[in-house]
């Protein structure tokens, strides 16, 4: 049983690739977590049904839970709780994700992006905690983006405001002259695996090939940094390649915003310098004088417990927008 002396919230991550819930303590502490990659054949109803049968257990085992905070995997209206839409996953257009959470669990509950409960974890107890012009930026399925400016999150016009991987840049995968695309088909970790296991896309010589047993179809980003740790030159250049347009991203976001730091979570924050190198070289080429020397470039400090540790923060504080 939960322990009655203390403050508990819960913290649910609904993303594209798994799903998440954690019981936390009032200091931001996980006290108990689940963590499961979810078929979703029928799309937003299988995770929907997780949840039912995942939630009420947490709820028995820890009875001091006060609320509950959600971090969803796509564009919503923050004001309702509204999704907008899932890229990833079907059927969530429209869900009012709020309401079903309060109705479903009897429990006040704060729905926000993914990528901004993400980045409030970080803020409150990582690598934004001395920054007050803090930006946090996910790179895993997709790519996403939040802004705290002095402790406050920025919800712009209300739907999360911080949309970076729905930027466009110029799209060198293209063989047109002049093709754009959005930053997350070229740098998400879906695109960079869907691009790897395209026939002739990978160099015979690449480790790549060797990693995977010549099937193509199970390279993935992992394999990636464990070839680029043995110097192998496609690895490095691919790398290169999605740190000149991310980099790109970044720039821009410091020059617009003058933020002072940033943070990068998500799957890929998992290769390290491997990714942080070429994402910081690029960054400082292209930013603008005003940012020069005058920002910091991170790996996230709670990897990929970030989103439910957020999550449940909100629970705990409420939305707070400047």
């Amino acid at each position: 049983m939960g322990n009655r002396m203390q403050q508990l919230y819960l913290g649910v991550e609904i993303g594209g690739t798994k799903q998440q819930i954690a019981v936390c303590n009032a200091q931001g502490q996980v006290i108990d977590m689940v963590s499961e990659k979810v078929a979703h054949e029928n799309g937003a109803a299988d995770i929907l049904d997780w949840l039912e049968r995942k939630i009420p257990q947490l709820l028995l085992q820890y009875p001091d839970i006060e609320s509950i905070g959600v971090g969803f995997g796509g564009p919503l209206e923050t004001e309702t709780g509204r999704v907008l839409i899932s890229v990833q996953v079907p059927g969530w257009k429209d869900f009012k994700l709020r309401c079903w959470f309060e109705e479903s669990f009897g429990m006040k509950t704060t729905v926000v992006v993914d990528t901004v409960a993400g980045g409030y974890a970080e803020l409150m107890l990582g690598s934004g905690r001395d920054s007050d012009k803090f930006f946090y930026t996910n790179i895993g399925t997709g790519i996403g983006g939040s802004l705290f400016i002095n402790g406050y999150t920025w919800d712009g016009i209300g739907y999360g405001a911080s949309y970076l991987g729905n930027t466009y840049i110029a799209d060198w995968t293209a063989s047109e002259s002049g093709a754009v695309t959005r930053i997350e088909s070229l740098c998400g970790g879906v695109s960079i695996e869907k691009r790897l296991r395209t026939p002739g896309y990978i160099p015979p010589e690449s480790m790549l090939m060797a990693l995977c047993e010549g099937e193509i179809l199970r390279v993935d980003c992992k394999m990636v940094r464990q070839a680029a740790e043995e110097g192998d030159t496609f690895a490095l250049e691919e790398l290169d390649r999605v740190g000149h347009s991310f980099g790109i991203g970044l720039a821009n976001t410091i020059s617009m915003l003058g933020v002072d730091r940033i943070s990068i979570g998500g799957g890929l924050a998992n290769l390290g310098k491997w990714i942080l190198e070429p994402i910081q070289k690029y960054a400082d080429q292209y930013v603008f004088i005003s940012g020069k020397e005058r920002y910091q470039i991170v790996i996230c400090s709670l990897m990929d417990y970030n989103v439910p540790i957020g999550a449940a923060l909100y629970a705990r504080d409420g939305f707070k927008t400047l």
